[in-house]
């Protein structure tokens, strides 16, 4: 079996060791700023969760569907949080494929750290949209995964399309 590795992973893994000393947790402050404020990369915000871009992400317009609540563990999801997430996600779907017209997307959660969870002890979605050839010899030879859209950029069309989609 070939190996292929993700070496800019690991800067964004690296990033929280920091806030895992401590008993803050990223995504409970994440919310807490408007989705107007440039330092936040909050998107959508729902009853019982809410979007956000991924600050280190596969492909442009890579999304985190979070629940407010601060668990890891998804039975401890009521039925209400379970079926809010899941509609965020097919709307976010929505967006994504009003504004970015993407091929398709990869969707799932790595809950724990053995299944690859940078951020295990807050439940979160990843929607990663992807597009016919957007893997390349680039991030297995070259150790660069190339995004070509600015994350800002990125958040006020998606911020957009939210509305949009939502008219």
């Amino acid at each position: 079996m070939e190996k292929l590795w993700s070496p800019w992973r690991s800067n964004y893994i690296e990033s929280f060791k920091t806030k895992k000393d401590t008993d803050e947790c990223i995504f409970c402050d994440a919310h807490k700023l408007t989705i107007e404020n440039d330092e936040s990369l909050v998107i959508f915000k729902n009853t019982l969760c809410y979007v956000m871009l991924n600050l280190y992400p596969y492909n442009s317009g890579h999304l985190l569907v979070i629940p407010y609540k601060h668990i890891s563990d998804i039975n401890a999801m009521s039925d209400n949080e379970m079926d809010e997430m899941m509609k965020t996600t097919r709307l976010s779907i929505k967006v994504l494929e009003n504004a970015m017209k993407p091929h398709g997307f990869n969707f799932g959660a790595n809950i724990g750290k053995a299944a690859g969870a940078g951020i295990d002890t807050h439940l979160h979605f990843h929607i990663v949209p992807r597009w016919n050839g957007d893997i390349n010899f680039m991030p297995s030879i070259g150790e660069v995964k190339i995004i070509s859209q600015d994350l800002l950029e990125t958040k006020k069309n998606l911020i957009n399309s939210f509305k949009q989609v939502l008219k």
